[in-house]
């Protein structure tokens, strides 16, 4: 792999990028083409007769959307029995250089969540608590891909189980999960293409309660006076394994952005801004036409 497509996983800086929407906002990759996710939600995409193919979604994992999000989503991992979304390509600036935010002040990367020591346990705690402590989300976010393309839009969580992203134009794409499978849909094309949510990391992000340490395969935890983060890892036969990074506030634990990385090692960066967790989204927003698929 070429140095300009390696994971920022090796790196141990995070770094900022300039005029950012949001305090917060971070990015792991240096300047450059890096790889080949672009207009979804930490979507893989891939060039097929011409024109790009997005979105292996998770994370979408639309993400911790996890984002958050993240809570919310995070970009949906690759399943290799099924296609990935053949979005139109789409023309967008590349972000400034970076800027250093400064070294972590400890990191922990252990190979089981078994192995953290009780500050990071607690620390880990309060940022399940947090999670589990929002119900209905909803706000806006700008993701930016591997080969330093942005794209934005606004995203609505409603729990247990559903989320929707939609990005502004020039991107046609929005992804939307209804509780049991996730949608990615692309206006332009008017092709829809569908992913069981049990097989995205949103399957956790999306439930009323979350617990990291019983939920998910922590790898790696730290914190500084900015941020306090977590690493997160899950493996698939014949598909590999995707890593996200949830960051979060390190004054109030506000989920601020996440990265997700591919198992070839390309990373997809999603912030998150105008957070609300009174506004309770129209249910129609979260509906799947089940009926596009057989047509």
């Amino acid at each position: 792999m070429p140095a300009s497509g390696k994971s920022c996983w090796g790196a141990t800086t995070p770094r900022a990028i300039e005029n950012q929407p949001a305090q917060g906002y971070l990015q792991c990759h240096p300047a450059g083409p890096r790889n080949r996710h672009s207009a979804g939600v930490a979507v893989r995409s891939v060039r097929r007769s011409g024109r790009q193919a997005e979105l292996d979604m998770a994370v979408g994992q639309t993400a911790f959307l996890a984002t958050i999000l993240a809570a919310l989503v995070v970009a949906l991992p690759a399943v290799s029995a099924q296609p990935p979304m053949r979005p139109k390509p789409t023309a967008q600036s590349a972000p400034k250089p970076p800027a250093n935010v400064g070294k972590p002040s400890g990191v922990f990367r252990p190979g089981a969540a078994t192995a953290l020591d009780g500050d990071r346990k607690a620390l880990v705690g309060r940022l399940s608590a947090y999670l589990s402590g929002i119900q209905t989300l909803v706000g806006d976010f700008v993701q930016v891909g591997p080969d330093g393309q942005r794209a934005k839009g606004q995203f609505y969580i409603q729990k247990p189980g559903r989320v929707r992203f939609d990005y502004a134009p020039p991107s046609p794409i929005d992804i939307i999960a209804d509780g049991q499978s996730v949608a990615i849909r692309d206006r332009t094309l008017a092709t829809q293409d569908l992913y069981p949510l049990s097989q995205t990391p949103l399957r956790f992000l999306l439930s009323p309660r979350i617990d990291l340490l019983r939920d998910t395969n922590i790898v790696g935890v730290y914190a500084d006076d900015t941020f306090a983060t977590v690493v997160i890892e899950e493996s698939q036969p014949l598909v590999g394994t995707n890593r996200l990074m949830l960051m979060f506030d390190a004054k109030d634990l506000q989920l601020k952005q996440w990265i997700i990385t591919d198992p070839q090692g390309y990373d997809t960066t999603v912030a998150v801004y105008n957070l609300n967790t009174s506004r309770r989204p129209d249910p129609s927003l979260f509906r799947i036409n089940y009926q596009k698929m057989l047509q």
